[in-house]
C-alpha cells in the first residue's frame, strides 16, 4: 500500500510518501518538506504562536492535497518536541484535526528513541549485535541501546541543536564563554545517563541518525547523499573534535558554505557538534556509522508490523 507520513518536527515539517508492504523494505516515492521551525514559534518558550499554527495548518492542507494526488491510501501523522513542549499543543492539534481530519500523534522522547532504534535495527540487522543509537534532533537528543528490536534502555534529553542554540548563543559566531558554558551543561546532562545505558553492556556497533550527524559526517569527508543510501558513511570522534573547534570560529555564512550544510541549518550546527562530541566521548565511541533510516522509518515499520496478513 502507499502510505503518507507527516513528520511535524522542531525544525522541519515533512511529508514522505512510501510504498510499503509487510515484510518488505519501505520504498520512498515522494518527499515534500519545509523548514517551518516550529520551535521558534514558541512564545516565551512554551506557547505555540498563532502564526506558527497557521503555518502548520497550511502545510498539512498542502500535504493532504499532494498525498491525494500521489495515490496515498493512509496518512499517519506524528509530532515531536516542539509540539510536545507547547503548553497549548493539544488545543492546536485539536483545531488541526477539526480542520483537516488529521489525527496527529504526539510522540514522547522515549517513543522517539525506541522507534528510531527499531529502524536502525531493521537496517543493519542482527549481525550488528548490541546497538548504541544516537539521534540529535532540533529539540532533543535520543539515546538507545539493546540487543533486540526493542532497546534495553531508551533516553531522551532536552539537548537538541536548535534548542541549545536559542538558549545559549547570542552572537554569530557566539562568544567563547557561551560555547564553554553550554559544553559544560551538555556534558553534565549526558553524564547523568551514561551509567544507565552502559550497565546493559558496551555496544558492538555505534550508529547515528539525524541531520546533524549526517552534516558532520559530510563535512568530515563522507559521501554526499546523491551517491545513495547504501554507501557506508562513518563519522570519527577525532573529526568531530576537529570540526567542533572550527565551527566555533565560523559565522553562519561560512558554515552554510560547507558541503551538505544548508543556510537554514547552519546556525545550529555548532550546538549539534558540541552534543555529538560530548556523546561520543562520554560513551567512549571512536566512530559512529550513519544510518539512512531514523524515526520516520520506525513509525512506518511499526505500522506495517500491525497490519494483518503478509
Amino acid at each position: 500500500m502507499r502510505l503518507g507520513v507527516l513528520d511535524i518536527g522542531s525544525n522541519t515539517v515533512h511529508l514522505l510518501v512510501v510504498d510499503a508492504h509487510r515484510g518488505a523494505q519501505p520504498l520512498p516515492a515522494y518527499s515534500h518538506k519545509v523548514e517551518l521551525r516550529l520551535a521558534e514559534h514558541l512564545h516565551n518558550g512554551d506557547t505555540l504562536s498563532a502564526e506558527g499554527e497557521r503555518e502548520l495548518l497550511r502545510f498539512v492542507e498542502e500535504s493532504l492535497r499532494i498525498a491525494e494526488d500521489k495515490g496515498v491510501e493512509e496518512v499517519m501523522a506524528f509530532a515531536t518536541s516542539a509540539v510536545r513542549d507547547a503548553v497549548n499543543g493539544e488545543e492546536v492539534l485539536a483545531r488541526l484535526r477539526a480542520a483537516t481530519d488529521v489525527d496527529v500523534r504526539v510522540l514522547s522522547g522515549n517513543d522517539e528513541a525506541r522507534l528510531t532504534f527499531l529502524a536502525v535495527r531493521r537496517w543493519f540487522g542482527w549481525s550488528s549485535g548490541r546497538l548504541l543509537v544516537l539521534d540529535i534532533g532540533g529539540g532533543s537528543l535520543e539515546i538507545a541501546s539493546g540487543m533486540e528490536e526493542e532497546p534495553d534502555v531508551a533516553v531522551s534529553l532536552p539537548l537538541g541543536a536548535g534548542r541549545l542554540t536559542r538558549q545559549w548563543f547570542t552572537g554569530d559566531p557566539p562568544p567563547g564563554d557561551e560555547v564553554r558554558a553550554m559544553r559544560r551543561q551538555v556534558r553534565a546532562r549526558i553524564g547523568r545517563v551514561v551509567g544507565d545505558v552502559v550497565k546493559y553492556g558496551r555496544a558492538d556497533h555505534a550508529v547515528a541518525t539525524s541531520k546533524t550527524f549526517r552534516q558532520l559526517a559530510r563535512i568530515a569527508g563522507a559521501a554526499p547523499s546523491n551517491e545513495g543510501a547504501y554507501v557506508k558513511r562513518v563519522l570519527r570522534y577525532e573529526d568531530v573534535v576537529h570540526w567542533t573547534a572550527r565551527l566555533a570560529k565560523m559565522d553562519n555564512a561560512h558554515r552554510a558554505g560547507l558541503p551538505g550544510v544548508s543556510a537554514g541549518r547552519a546556525p545550529q550546527l555548532l550546538a549539534g557538534a558540541v552534543v555529538a562530541e560530548a556523546t561520543m566521548d562520554l560513551f567512549e565511541v571512536a566512530e559512529v556509522e550513519i544510518c539512512p533510516w531514523a524515526l520516520r522509518e520506525g513509525v512506518i515499520l511499526r505500522r506495517l508490523d500491525t497490519m494483518p496478513g503478509a
